[in-house]
């Protein structure tokens, strides 16, 4: 059995946890990239590791969100939001939306989706190589989900930069319905 750091995640106070995990190591990432904090787009994801952790957390997920609400069958709104208080730098931060990710091979904690603007976005995009570093974080340009991945070995979370927050995501998605 592998040792990940909450896997597996057995009640509420244990995803919370994760949660506030997630959220300032994927925040820290961004710092050591950016030497700074980009807002979070309202979302946040937590990896499952084994299948009865994620039948757990799915059952979880559906007490704290909104079923007929989700954007693409994988985020779904939060009753009630989770807010995260200022820490230190770090601002206080709401999620709106929660994932609960089906077991695979990623070891990591979570991911949490950051915004920047979509100029900004594109010359960071259209800067990046195979294997670009800033400030020590590797940066993968994500063509299948338009998204800009940080990482590092060390740290065991993923954080996603994009151009929209959850809330223009589900504006988009619901304008495209006929």
């Amino acid at each position: 059995m592998n040792s990940y750091r909450f896997s597996p995640i057995e009640n509420k106070e244990q995803l919370l946890e994760a949660i506030k995990y997630a959220h300032f190591a994927c925040l820290e990432l961004c710092k050591k990239a950016f030497d700074k904090y980009l807002p979070v787009a309202g979302n946040i994801g937590i990896f499952c590791h084994y299948d009865d952790e994620y039948q757990f957390l799915t059952k979880l997920r559906e007490e704290l969100t909104e079923e007929s609400d989700n954007w693409n069958q994988k985020y779904f709104r939060l009753h009630e939001p989770i807010i995260i208080s200022a820490k230190g730098d770090v601002p206080e931060t709401i999620y709106t939306y929660l994932y609960i990710r089906r077991p695979d091979q990623h070891a990591q904690v979570g991911d949490v989706d950051l915004v920047l603007e979509e100029k900004k976005f594109y010359e960071l995009k259209n800067s990046l190589s195979e294997k670009a570093k800033i400030n020590g974080v590797e940066m993968l340009y994500r063509s299948d989900l338009n998204m800009i991945r940080l990482s590092r070995p060390d740290i065991d979370v993923l954080p996603y930069i994009t151009t929209r927050t959850m809330t223009e995501n589900v504006r988009v998605k619901t304008n495209d319905i006929p």
